[in-house]
């Protein structure tokens, strides 16, 4: 599974690199990117964090 982060929609408050740091993580635009293949067993922490980022920017895929 890979997460996404719609560029558009990230706002870099850093919820979702704070609260699931295995997943995401700051580009170098300093907007949050998602890591790809990520193992299965984070995969709960990472729907948690789609449901609490405040601006609906995440998928996992």
């Amino acid at each position: 599974m890979n997460i996404y982060v719609d560029k558009d929609k990230c706002v870099a408050c850093g919820m979702c690199v704070d609260s699931c740091p295995a997943g995401f993580h700051f580009g170098s635009d300093g907007l949050a990117e998602g890591k790809t293949d990520i193992p299965q067993d984070i995969v709960d922490d990472v729907w948690q964090t789609i449901e609490d980022c405040p601006v609906a920017a995440i998928c996992l895929k």
